[in-house]
């Protein structure tokens, strides 16, 4: 049996599912883009090719296997895209909780059953119907779950917003010692520049004490400021806009010394360094173009 164990972003890693990119299908037509980056290169003609992507998530998997980390990868299904384990499933506490995902994704939860299936029946949660969630939306930080969202009445206008305040509130009496803590993103259908997928995409903790942040990201500034307060100011590394778009906030941390950083990513990784966190390089630029990055492909199960 696995004993699932995650409270924050940080703690030692010691299993996680990494997504797969054998068998991701063909590009897909421009209508059936999930998101504006994906769009982009599909009308530009840039959109990755399977070879380049299986290849940046070996890189992955080999630093995986040098920290010694358990890796579970979904059983490959054909013509499929399965990179992003994030959005189908995340762990808090020793829980793990299926997400309500777009309906076109709902295979991708089948491929990691074998994983389910090691954990007890009674730790497995599945969301209400109405209840949207994502995992890239959903960040447990010790006291805290900060839970990306979108609330305004035009919500169903945008394939781009992942997590309701059903979600929210079903996860706040999930978790009724938790401090639940959601923030308002910005939507975009068409410009990844104006457009926060999901939290992951303009925030996240790194180390014991620190955030990457891109403020634009945030609907609300008193929520943006909320965080920055919580982790104080000399703690946060903000990031441009072209950043957020190269996804420099979605790296992802094996331990609060270690993190997998996008090789391309100068400024944050020399930053990282400078506060002696060990940055592992990788390649990464070709998945990056689906509007996500090194979080949204991987799904602890268990840290220290």
């Amino acid at each position: 049996m696995l004993k699932l164990h995650v409270k924050d972003e940080t703690s030692r890693l010691r299993a996680v599912v990494l997504g797969t990119a054998e068998s991701c299908g063909p590009t897909p037509k421009l209508e059936d883009a999930y998101d504006p980056k994906s769009a982009q290169h599909i009308q530009a003609g840039t959109y990755p090719v399977e070879e380049d992507m299986v290849k940046e998530m070996e890189a992955v998997a080999a630093v995986f296997k040098k920290y010694d980390v358990k890796v579970f990868r979904p059983e490959v299904i054909k013509d499929y895209n399965q990179i992003f384990s994030r959005d189908i499933g995340f762990v808090i506490d020793d829980k793990f909780i299926k997400a309500n995902i777009l309906p076109d994704r709902e295979r991708e939860i089948e491929a990691i059953q074998y994983v389910i299936d090691q954990v007890p029946a009674t730790h497995v949660f599945r969301l209400p119907e109405d209840a949207h969630v994502e995992g890239g939306d959903v960040m447990p930080w010790g006291d805290y779950i900060f839970i990306g969202t979108y609330t305004g009445s035009d919500y169903p206008d945008y394939i781009t917003a992942r997590t309701n305040k059903e979600a929210v509130q079903y996860l706040a009496e999930l978790f009724p010692k938790k401090k639940v803590v959601s923030f308002e993103l910005r939507k975009h259908n068409t410009d990844p520049k104006e457009n926060a997928l999901h939290l992951d995409c303009c925030f996240q903790p790194v180390g014991k004490n620190k955030a990457i942040i891109h403020k634009n990201g945030f609907l609300k500034e008193n929520e943006y400021e909320w965080l920055v307060n919580l982790f104080g100011k000399e703690n946060v590394f903000e990031i441009s806009k072209d950043e957020m778009y190269n996804m420099n906030s979605n790296v992802f941390s094996i331990a609060p010394n270690v993190v997998i950083s996008e090789k391309s990513f100068t400024r944050l990784n020399t930053w990282l360094r400078s506060h002696d966190i060990t940055v592992e390089e990788v390649p990464y630029a070709e998945i990056a173009k689906q509007e996500g990055l090194l979080r949204c492909s991987t799904l602890p199960l268990i840290r220290d």
